[in-house]
C-alpha cells in the first residue's frame, strides 16, 4: 500500500497542485480534523468519483475550539489516518502545523451572517468563524475544483456554501450523506468519548430526530414537534439538549406557523456528559 504524499505547507501544496492541474487533473479537497471514521472515508470516496486527484487535509483547528471545550483532548493519530486515506483512494495529504496556518501576525478572521446565527451558532459563538477562516484558507490554498463536506454537520455546510458563493469561489460545494452505525448513530471523532452506558442511550437522538420528521411531514405543528423532541431525548438519558430545532434548508430560518409547506431540516445538539452529540435529518 502506498501512502499519499503529504505537505506540510501552504508553499509546498501550492506548487504541487499546480504542477497536477497543469498536468490536467482536476483536484477534489475534503478537509478534516483527522481522528478518521468511515464517515470520512465515505467522503475521499465520493471526491474520486469527481476528480482525478483527492487532497485530503489534516487539521485540528485551534479558532473553532471555545474555551473549555476539547481541543487538547481532540483525538490525533496522523498514521492511522494516513493508512485509511491510502485504502479510499487519497492522492496527497496536507498536514500543516498550526504556524503553518496562523503565522505570527496573523489578524483576519472571516465571518458568515445569517446561516451561521442560529443553533450552533448560538451555543458556541466563535466557532463558525473559526471554520469559515480556516476553509477559506483551505480553498484558496488547494484551489480545487470540487470540495466535499459531510451532511452531519449541516449547518457548517450551509455556512461554507453561503462563503464561497459571497466569495465568488470557483469551487463546488458537494456535501454528502452522513454515514452511520447499524442503530442509526451518525459516526463522529467524538463517540470515541461515550462510556458503554453512554454509547447505549446515544442511537435516540437520531430516533427522536426521526420521529419528528415524520410527525411533521404527516402535518404535525413545528413546534410541538420540536418540544416533543426534546423531551424524548431527555426522557432517554440525555443531560442536556441545547437544540431541537426544524430550519428551512436554503438559509436555516424559521417556518412559518403552521404545517411544513418547504423542504426543511430537523436539527439537534445534545450532551451525554461531557460529550456532545449533533445530527440533522430531511423533512
Amino acid at each position: 500500500m502506498t501512502l499519499p504524499t503529504i505537505d506540510r505547507t501552504p508553499l509546498a501544496l501550492r506548487e504541487r497542485l499546480s504542477a497536477a492541474r497543469a498536468g490536467g487533473d482536476r483536484i477534489a479537497l475534503v478537509p478534516t480534523m483527522g481522528a478518521l471514521h468511515d464517515g470520512h472515508l465515505s467522503l475521499i470516496r465520493l471526491a474520486r468519483t469527481r476528480a482525478s486527484r483527492v487532497v485530503a487535509s489534516l487539521f485540528v483547528n485551534p479558532t473553532q475550539f471555545g474555551p473549555g471545550e476539547d481541543l487538547a483532548a481532540y483525538p490525533r493519530n496522523e498514521a492511522r489516518d494516513l493508512e485509511l486515506l491510502a485504502e479510499a483512494g487519497c492522492d496527497h495529504v496536507f498536514a500543516p502545523g498550526v504556524e503553518a496556518i496562523y503565522p505570527a501576525g496573523f489578524a483576519t478572521t472571516v465571518t458568515v451572517s445569517g446561516v451561521s446565527a442560529p443553533m450552533e451558532g448560538t451555543v458556541r459563538p466563535h466557532h463558525f468563524a473559526g471554520v469559515a477562516t480556516v476553509v477559506a484558507k483551505l480553498l484558496i490554498q488547494c484551489a480545487p475544483n470540487v470540495a466535499v463536506f459531510g451532511e452531519k454537520d449541516f449547518q457548517q455546510l450551509a455556512v461554507i456554501r453561503r462563503l464561497a458563493a459571497d466569495l465568488d469561489l470557483p469551487v463546488e460545494i458537494l456535501g454528502a450523506p452522513t454515514i452511520r452505525a447499524e442503530d442509526g448513530l451518525a459516526l463522529s471523532s467524538r463517540n470515541a468519548y461515550l462510556t458503554p452506558a453512554q454509547r447505549l442511550i446515544a442511537p435516540a437522538l437520531n430516533r427522536a430526530l426521526r420521529q419528528a420528521a415524520s410527525a411533521i411531514a404527516a402535518g404535525a405543528a413545528v413546534d410541538l414537534a420540536e418540544a416533543e423532541g426534546r423531551r424524548a431525548l431527555l426522557a432517554a438519558g440525555f443531560d442536556a439538549v441545547d437544540y431541537f430545532d426544524v430550519r428551512l434548508i436554503g438559509d436555516l430560518s424559521r417556518p412559518p406557523p403552521g404545517p411544513l409547506s418547504a423542504p426543511a431540516r430537523v436539527l439537534a445538539a445534545a450532551r451525554l456528559g461531557t460529550t456532545r452529540l449533533i445530527d440533522n435529518v430531511a423533512v
